[in-house]
């Protein structure tokens, strides 16, 4: 006979009843229809290939486990193709619910890195792709685009208001905006040397 394998307690979070309530307000209305079907997490195509439940983020939103669920690196796992919403018998909603938690995640401090440089990327370019290397003027000019695609990227002016925008509203310190771009040209200026 072999001995089980035991496992460390799982400590769970003091309930915030409030959490429900500010998913509700920040664009997830209808999160308490939600009857744990796993319709959710069963036609997702992100869980097919990773370890994203829906049905398992919104039971514990339910649960007020704020803490673990706007901290969960699978949070950021969703692609917004809303699968899971076109085939909710409940109307729960789910990507507006995902899309509602990452909202206060971020205003609480938690956004991978990625979507942080990313971010970072718009308040710099105007865009989060820009197209500021030769190469794909280049390529766009031989398929017969223009030079620059009609963006914010080409309009120095909307750039400068994205600017202000972000500042104003305080997402550039949110994504530690500052931070990036001078780890940004610190890098620069490594590999000029």
């Amino acid at each position: 006979m072999t001995s089980v394998e035991t496992r460390p307690p799982i400590i769970i979070d003091e309930p915030d009843d409030s959490f429900v309530e500010m998913i509700k307000k920040t664009g997830g209305p209808n999160i308490q229809n939600c009857y744990q079907c796993g319709t959710c997490s069963g036609s997702c195509p992100a869980g097919a290939r990773t370890n994203y439940l829906v049905r398992g983020i919104i039971r514990k939103a339910l649960l007020g486990l704020k803490e673990q669920v706007i901290s969960a690196p699978e949070l950021w796992y969703c692609t917004t193709c809303y699968t899971c919403q076109d085939r909710c018998p409940q109307d729960v909603r789910p990507t507006d619910v995902i899309k509602a938690i990452r909202n206060i995640a971020v205003a609480e401090g938690y956004m991978l890195d990625n979507h942080r440089k990313t971010a970072a990327k718009v308040v710099e370019a105007g865009h989060a792709v820009p197209l500021d290397k030769d190469m794909w003027r280049k390529l766009r000019e031989s398929v017969g685009l223009e030079p620059v695609p009609p963006n914010a990227s080409g309009n120095p002016w909307a750039i400068e208001e994205i600017r202000k925008i972000t500042k104003k509203s305080g997402f550039d310190t949110l994504i530690g905006y500052e931070e990036l771009r001078k780890a940004a040209e610190e890098k620069a200026k490594k590999k000029k040397e």
